[in-house]
């Protein structure tokens, strides 16, 4: 997308560029982005929008990809054009964001952690058969929690790299299994909404790979080293080279629901076992083998989201206890390995481990549920502020297209939040 595309042209952008030594440097931040975002939940969303529907809905997980491009376009030209965090721009904005911001943070860490080691321990538990769940997932975030404790960002963000390579090779390679449907595959591509599946499509074009991590890309892209609107192109590319390889993930995975699930009218159980039950389709359909590697890239993609997790939410957070402390941004305590960073990988990792053993309460699940609800709606809606007055320098503003898409990714998460606040209650 080009900054004519997004940005006023009434002033001449700045000119100061990357080091020239760097431009090989490009993919990154989006990637990790990308990848955390996509972990069990999403999977099986796109899989179970396959068993129901076919292939009939593919047209709407590419639409989810190209929706969170421009989104989290938005959150890297915001974080580049002034060198703030979107904190500090939620902040400008009013103090109710911190209102917000401050319970879900702590609620959704808390809810969020326990969840995220048992998704990672499920496929563990399958491939060695006869062992404990629940000491995978306690394993699962004390590797987690160390990874990211002493590693640098260079190192997590190869480590990110291994396991999106994983995914991909994986879940995209069985797919490929079910090249032989190719025309009623290219048939989902054209929009179509079948009677009863409204909510499968505005889960997949705005739920997939939405999540707080969407946010945490302009800490990233600090952590990277792009600060500047100088590195403007290299992180449009990073980003659309990250969510395209997403995107093609996600379709696969509504592929295989379509293809194991659909066609042969199977029905799987509900929540993350989900994905469990496709690897056992899969081996009957094909062999063993096949159900195992799927249990690999089921495995990278929930690992992928502790880490993406356990890095980006906890830089999120430190910023904001450092706005509390009125600490100059990029200071070294709200950096990766600052103290309170690192204060909030303790908190991701260690509480949560009592709801593995006590089960999670009720209550404090419903309230995790609506305060997230909420996110994707506040996140598109602060953008829509930031990116349209002086809080952004005005070349890096928004244009017609990009407030025309933000505004309809904003009014589809609306819908979602409904939706999920009515389920709850």
């Amino acid at each position: 997308m080009s900054s004519s595309d997004t940005a006023q042209t009434t002033a001449t952008p700045p000119t100061d560029g990357p080091d020239p030594s760097a431009k090989w440097r490009v993919i990154g931040p989006g990637l990790v982005a990308a990848a955390t975002g996509v972990g069990a939940g999403d999977l099986v969303a796109t899989m179970i929008a396959g068993q129901k529907f076919g292939y009939t809905l593919l047209w709407a997980a590419v639409v989810g990809a190209i929706m969170k491009i421009v989104l989290v376009e938005g959150v890297g030209r915001y974080s580049l054009s002034t060198g703030h965090t979107i904190y500090t721009g939620w902040r400008r904005i009013g103090r109710w964001t911190s209102w917000y911001f401050a319970p879900y943070i702590v609620v959704w860490g808390f809810v969020y952690g326990a969840a995220a080691m048992s998704s990672t321990a499920l496929p563990l538990a399958a491939l060695f058969p006869g062992t404990d769940l629940k000491w995978w997932a306690i394993g699962t975030g004390i590797l987690g929690f160390i990874l990211t404790w002493v590693g640098r960002y260079e190192f997590f963000e190869k480590i990110i790299a291994v396991l999106v390579g994983l995914m991909f090779l994986t879940v995209v390679g069985i797919a490929t299994l079910s090249l032989q449907h190719l025309p009623e595959i290219l048939g989902g591509l054209v929009p179509r909404i079948p009677e009863g599946s409204g909510l499968y499509v505005l889960s997949l074009a705005g739920g997939v790979g939405g999540t707080i991590t969407l946010a945490a890309y302009g800490y990233w892209c600090r952590e990277k080293g792009w600060r500047t609107p100088g590195w403007m192109k290299v992180m449009r590319i990073d980003n659309t080279v990250a969510y395209v390889v997403t995107g093609i993930f996600v379709v696969a995975m509504l592929i295989l629901g379509a293809d194991l699930l659909y066609s042969a009218n199977v029905a799987v159980e509900s929540g993350d076992k989900a994905l469990l039950g496709l690897s056992d389709v899969l081996s009957d359909r094909y062999n063993p083998t096949i159900g195992k590697i799927f249990l690999i890239g089921f495995w990278a993609a929930s690992f992928s989201s502790v880490l993406g997790v356990w890095n980006g939410v906890s830089l999120m957070f430190a910023d904001y206890i450092g706005h509390l402390r009125k600490l100059p941004e990029n200071h070294p305590s709200t950096t990766t390995g600052g103290k309170y960073y690192k204060l909030y990988t303790l908190w991701l990792t260690f509480p949560p481990m009592l709801l593995l053993f006590l089960g999670r309460p009720v209550a404090l699940v419903l309230l995790y549920g609506v305060l997230g609800a909420f996110f994707m709606p506040f996140l598109g809606f602060t953008l829509l502020i930031l990116l349209n007055t002086d809080a952004t320098p005005k070349w890096w503003r928004n244009g017609w297209f990009a407030n025309t898409m933000m505004g309809i990714i904003s009014v589809a998460f609306v819908a979602i939040c409904i939706n999920q606040i009515m389920g709850y209650f």
